[in-house]
């Protein structure tokens, strides 16, 4: 992934060079933090967690959130990531043109595809209006998921998904023009994800990847 953000990086500025345009650097304008919080408008969970982010066995606990990102066609991509607090194993991602329904549910259904049938998790997200709603609430009860919030307002409460969301711009969108459209977003993520889950270490898992540590974890 590295040589071909290199060789991509290489080309793209090859380019610019040559149509005289400057580089727009990643920046809190181009990515800025999207907000859904609306208030009270159905049900909100405790904050179990209380900013202790220490569990070390895989689908126990699971973070979500939605950020934005600008595209060059003036139109802002709205991203919904799942991450497994202890691999940091990004369990669903994606991607639309509105914070709709359709995207959180997406979402969701993306994360109970990659989860054993037996898995229970705490789903932990913000007060974000589409959290609170029926719809989500009930597919986390039908699945017999235990649902948890941050504060209003703390993001810290939910470090570990803005953790996930700060390499992603940074790691992919640094340095580089805004992605052209959401179609060029959805094809460099998804290249990505992979990248994250199958090649990217960290000494919290051990220096092994996401999904080397997640495999390592249940057969031991």
């Amino acid at each position: 992934m590295d040589k071909l953000k290199l060789h991509l990086g290489d080309t793209i500025r090859k380019l610019m060079r040559e149509l005289d345009i400057q580089v727009s650097l990643y920046n809190r304008h181009r990515n800025g933090k999207y907000s859904s919080y609306h208030g009270t408008v159905g049900q909100v969970a405790d904050n179990k967690l209380k900013q202790e982010f220490n569990e070390v066995w895989p689908y126990q606990v699971i973070h979500t959130d939605v950020t934005q990102v600008r595209l060059a066609n003036h139109q802002w991509a709205y991203i919904s990531v799942m991450i497994d607090e202890a691999s940091q194993e990004i369990l669903a991602f994606q991607i639309n043109t509105r914070p709709s329904k359709d995207l959180i549910m997406r979402t969701l259904t993306e994360l109970i595809d990659h989860l054993p049938d037996d898995a229970q998790p705490i789903i932990h997200s913000d007060q974000g209006w589409h959290y609170q709603l029926a719809y989500y609430t009930q597919k986390l009860v039908d699945h017999r998921f235990i649902q948890r919030m941050s504060r209003k307002g703390n993001r810290l409460d939910n470090a570990p998904i803005e953790s996930s969301f700060h390499l992603f711009k940074t790691e992919l969108l640094a340095g580089f023009p805004p992605c052209k459209d959401i179609t060029e977003l959805t094809e460099l993520s998804q290249k990505y994800v992979q990248y994250f889950n199958n090649v990217r270490t960290t000494l919290k898992t051990k220096g092994m990847t996401p999904v080397e540590y997640r495999n390592h974890t249940l057969a031991a």
